[in-house]
């Protein structure tokens, strides 16, 4: 089996067992793994103790238990995460985290994106940009904003797996393919 489609079961079922508990905890489970993802992925050393076969699984659940201590993880999230060491699967955790939380904007309705200028914008101009986009899309956005030169003008959106390319550069290149073509 793959990496997404093992994340992508094991993302499921801790995401069904927190709709099942119902009142907020889908969206506290979320908020801990998120911050698990935060840690782990912020250090190399410690991604490669969970991926290494050569460390057994009581030392990696002793690892884990620290984190989870860190984190103030509940028992749900704490028995998955040894689940996880039992099963050699903590090498997938970064994933699993990845698909937690997009089955959590799926079920809350919120679209994440990001927002590409060739120069950083003010405060205000995010907020009406953002203002805008929720009210095209009838959703709520979270949305990230960057800054890169190399686009000159314009904007580039991703949202989801979708990218609309407003920027000066893409005029461009249309353009000249345009010329190349002799229309």
């Amino acid at each position: 089996m793959t990496n997404t489609v093992v994340a992508r079961r094991y993302a499921n079922a801790i995401f069904a067992l927190g709709k099942q508990a119902g009142g907020q905890t889908i969206t506290k489970h979320g908020g801990m793994f998120a911050s698990l993802k935060d840690v782990i992925a912020s250090s190399p050393e410690l991604l490669l103790v969970l991926k290494s076969p050569v460390v057994s699984s009581a030392e990696k659940k002793a690892v884990m238990e620290g984190l989870l201590k860190a984190v103030k993880a509940d028992k749900t999230v704490s028995n998955f995460c040894f689940l996880l060491a039992d099963k050699n699967r903590l090498a997938s955790f970064l994933d699993i985290a990845t698909c937690y939380g997009k089955l959590l904007d799926e079920e809350k309705g919120v679209i994440r994106g990001m927002l590409t200028t060739a120069v950083p914008l003010d405060a205000k101009k995010q907020g009406a940009l953002k203002g805008e986009l929720e009210k095209k899309a009838g959703k709520k956005i979270e949305l990230s904003f960057n800054a890169d030169a190399s686009i000159l003008g314009g904007v580039v959106l991703k949202v989801g797996d979708r990218v609309l390319d407003a920027s000066l550069r893409a005029q461009l290149a249309i353009l000249r393919e345009t010329i190349k073509r002799g229309e």
